[in-house]
């Protein structure tokens, strides 16, 4: 199949371009929003080719997935075909809505054309559809292997623009945390945390390439997962994939992602502060719940189950 897709977010496109198709990229100049194309830390296959919106006019893919409300204008003004109509697609919802229950609404409920797919079953049942079709496939992660040593008597967090998403990245749980126990951050937006907090200056690590990121978590004796509204953090489940044991809220779709086994769940920063201390105390204890979190985390959100999902799906929409 030919799908076009747009790069939006760069984690969850890694284990999609795995697939058996061609996936159509939109790129401009800017690599922005719209157009970012190829993705510049993660390691994709030929497959995965950037299109730019001219060359896109002359094309007919057998399938649009689309992910923000205003890609199927896009598609429209580029190539004259409307999303459902001329060219099956679906919906792909990443985010858990960001109003109350009771105001969900989707952008595409109570229509028919094109089904919505929601990556956790906390999603689905959060976002009101109406009476649009709706399926859910969870997240699959590539295998980085098991790269857990722990060797670091510290705790890892990746989060991107920590500032800026204080409440909902849990960051200010983070900061709390670290005041009692060693602490490092990665992802995008180190800069504006090192203002906000100068005792973790020098474990802030800015915008790593994939591989490079899964070796340095994979060092670290915890990983902790703060946050408070997500859908599913990918960086939880590469970290659990790594054989990483896991501390993190008991909220949205985390229950199902971590199994007692495998880490801890909470929503009292005094009980999580408690295990990651008997973690940072004990490597054998630590290495035995990352090693169920690992066993856990293949099997749910494992690269083959995921693709075989969506390929099903894939058939059932272009049919």
């Amino acid at each position: 199949m030919r799908i076009l897709i747009w790069h939006v977010h760069g984690s969850w496109m890694t284990a999609f371009v795995q697939g058996q198709h061609d996936y159509l990229l939109p790129v401009d100049d800017d690599r922005g929003p719209d157009g970012r194309g190829r993705a510049q830390t993660w390691d994709w296959p030929a497959s995965a080719r950037e299109m730019t919106a001219a060359h896109l006019a002359g094309e007919q893919p057998d399938l649009v997935v689309l992910q923000r409300p205003h890609e199927a204008e896009l598609l429209e003004s580029w190539t004259g075909l409307r999303a459902g109509i001329d060219v099956p697609a679906v919906y792909l919802e990443h985010n858990a809505p960001t109003g109350t229950a009771m105001a969900s609404g989707h952008p595409y409920a109570d229509q028919d054309a094109i089904p919505v797919v929601h990556v956790t079953h906390f999603n689905r049942i959060m976002w009101d559809t109406g009476t649009a079709r709706t399926e859910v496939i969870e997240h699959g992660v590539p295998d980085p292997g098991h790269l857990y040593t722990g060797e670091q008597a510290s705790l890892a967090v990746v989060v991107n623009e920590p500032v800026r998403r204080t409440r909902v990245a849990g960051t200010d749980l983070v900061l709390q945390l670290s005041r009692d126990l060693p602490v490092e951050v990665y992802g995008m937006g180190m800069d504006h945390l090192a203002e906000v907090a100068p005792w973790l200056a020098g474990g802030l690590h800015e915008n790593y390439r994939q591989s490079e990121l899964h070796r340095a978590l994979a060092a670290h004796r915890v990983y902790f997962h703060p946050y408070r509204w997500t859908s599913l953090g990918l960086a939880l489940l590469e970290a659990m994939t790594l054989g990483m044991p896991v501390l993190a809220l008991s909220t949205t779709e985390a229950p199902r992602a971590v199994p007692p086994s495998a880490g801890l769940l909470s929503n009292d920063p005094a009980e999580l502060a408690h295990r990651g201390r008997q973690w940072l105390q004990d490597p054998g204890l630590a290495a035995q719940a990352g090693a169920a979190a690992r066993a856990h985390a293949l099997d749910r959100y494992g690269l083959q189950r995921f693709l075989a999902d969506w390929d099903a799906l894939i058939g059932r929409v272009v049919a």
